[in-house]
């Protein structure tokens, strides 16, 4: 559907392999292509961008997240940047809520021990993890994604609710505004972290931030990877400074550092925030129809620059 909307409008060219592009396949794209729509392992960096001008004149980025795409630097080579808000939100809300249970009531573990044929069956106190329903949620990033977040948990676990957000946050949850990060951490039961990735956010969550938190706590991430510190990770989960922690994006993907996968106090997914059918078509269509308005001469429906 996608691909029919996008020929249409242009002559369509695509690129067969699901990997990243390397770095030659990025600059001759620039130079070869009026317009490209890259996907989060498409780096285009200020090496990449620098030496303009170019034949190609937008990145329709696929996906919010844009930080593997450098704005300054595509700015500075007159080129436009648009991303896919508001596609992703609810399918990476549910990806959250899935990881806040597995994580809290243990299940990857729990399915580890039934596929390697160990279970000998239920008792009282088999895997005990915490019970979600009631419990005080943090929230790291009060954005589009955090607010859906909030509203399952407390509409659906009746979770009180907490967060940080960089500025004043109105939100149709009852929902209390921490003071600082650290205060954040050091109150509630489980932390989710839902901020864009950048330089901004890099490592925001780090050795401090889970010192802070409770001992029963647990920590979710579905925002970028290089917003945790994942050797500070790693400390926390094997020291017990946390209970557990359920991951879906990591620092350097597709690479999963050994220390985490061999703890069992971690629930670890492949990136599935977006990965339900009907969410990456509507992505693909918006990431089109920025293409379309660019080239109409029209407002922009999705500028990043």
């Amino acid at each position: 559907m996608v691909l029919a909307e996008a020929e249409k409008h242009f002559r369509v060219e695509v690129r067969e392999k699901t990997t990243p592009l390397s770095r030659t396949e990025r600059r001759a794209a620039m130079a070869l292509y009026d317009a490209i729509l890259p996907t989060l392992g498409d780096n285009f960096n200020e090496q990449v961008l620098a030496g303009g001008p170019h034949r190609c004149k937008l990145l329709a980025n696929f996906g919010v997240g844009y930080n593997h795409i450098d704005v300054q630097a595509a700015a500075k080579n007159d080129v436009r940047v648009t991303n896919t808000p508001g596609a992703v939100t609810d399918a990476t809300a549910d990806i959250a809520l899935m990881l806040m249970l597995m994580t809290c009531r243990r299940a990857g573990e729990g399915e580890r021990l039934v596929r390697a044929g160990q279970w000998q069956g239920w008792h009282p106190t088999q895997m005990l993890g915490m019970h979600l329903s009631g419990k005080k949620l943090g929230i790291v990033g009060m954005g589009r994604i955090g607010q859906a977040i909030a509203q399952r948990a407390h509409f659906g676990f009746g979770m009180k609710i907490a967060f940080f957000n960089r500025s004043p946050k109105a939100v149709d949850v009852p929902a209390v505004q921490a003071s600082s990060l650290i205060a954040l951490a050091g109150q509630v039961d489980l932390l989710v972290v839902a901020v864009p990735g950048g330089a901004e956010t890099n490592h925001l969550i780090n050795a401090d931030v889970f010192k802070a938190m409770q001992p029963h706590a647990h920590f979710v991430n579905i925002a970028r990877g290089d917003v945790v510190d994942e050797h500070a990770l790693i400390t926390a989960l094997t020291t017990g400074e946390i209970a557990g922690a359920g991951l879906d994006v990591y620092e350097n993907e597709p690479n999963v550092p050994e220390a985490l996968m061999a703890l069992e106090n971690v629930t670890l997914l492949p990136h599935l925030g977006t990965a339900a059918l009907e969410v990456r078509t509507a992505m693909g269509l918006m990431a089109v129809e920025n293409l379309r308005a660019f080239f109409a001469g029209e407002d922009l429906p999705n500028p990043v620059n």
